[in-house]
């Protein structure tokens, strides 16, 4: 059973500056992990309720939770860390990961 890993952005100051850095060194980064199946990038369109306001989605899809765990040993995904560290992008960012639900699977 695939696992995702998903990052979620609150709104930036400047958006044009956070998607450079996101895109042109973060994102980059991320995919030379090994493990990683898809990643999957969504921007937040509108949001109905809740707080804060949220600016993008990352999920992260791996074949298993194992392969997730071992993925987070690697320099590739240490370096992605370090990445979003040095321009602020952890600032923004809550983490954790998530697998399909039995029951939603079975409709």
């Amino acid at each position: 059973m695939t696992v995702s890993y998903f990052a979620l952005y609150r709104t930036p100051e400047d958006p044009a500056d956070f998607e450079a850095h996101y895109f042109g060194s973060h994102v980059p980064l991320i995919e030379k992990t090994p493990g990683l199946l898809e990643n999957k990038v969504h921007r937040v369109t509108r949001q109905f309720v809740g707080e804060p306001a949220y600016f993008l989605l990352a999920e992260l899809v791996f074949e298993s939770a194992e392969a997730m765990k071992a993925a987070f040993r690697t320099p590739e995904w240490a370096a992605g860390g370090k990445d979003l560290a040095a321009w602020g992008g952890m600032e923004l960012v809550t983490m954790f990961s998530a697998e399909p639900h039995p029951a939603a699977q079975a409709t």
